[in-house]
């Protein structure tokens, strides 16, 4: 089974968000909105299938990234994810919270031994 197929997102802490977003555009040419910027690709495999990953800074004060306590997050894009969760769970990998289903597709969270936390997402990028 192939797990991680990509990078989905850049997830981290900083101060001010709305400056972060404001200096990446001023000087480095990022559209950014408000949650910050979304890179839009093509499959390598397959061109017609579109994907994305995302740059967000999220204020300092989040509880997004917990139980880590580190300033950033990574998101992995995967393929199937309930036979991914299902593959971690034989291996002794916890769920943190519950798997989520959305709008965006699904998401389920775990952490790595240096206490990192990871989410992994399933995209409903053909959608």
């Amino acid at each position: 089974m192939k797990k991680v197929t990509g990078i989905g997102g850049i997830f981290f802490k900083c101060k001010d968000t709305e400056a972060q977003n404001s200096w990446y555009a001023q000087h480095l040419g990022m559209n950014t909105k408000k949650w910050g910027t979304n890179f839009e690709w093509r499959d390598e495999e397959n061109p017609e299938k579109k994907g994305s990953t995302v740059w967000t800074p999220f204020p300092e004060t989040t509880k997004n990234f917990e139980p880590s306590t580190k300033d950033f997050m990574f998101n992995f894009r995967v393929d199937d994810l309930e036979a991914l969760v299902a593959q971690l769970k034989t291996e002794g990998i916890e769920l943190v919270g519950e798997l989520q289903d959305s709008d965006f597709g699904k998401f389920a969270h775990i952490m790595d031994p240096e206490g990192n936390k990871i989410e992994l997402w399933e995209p409903k990028d053909d959608e």
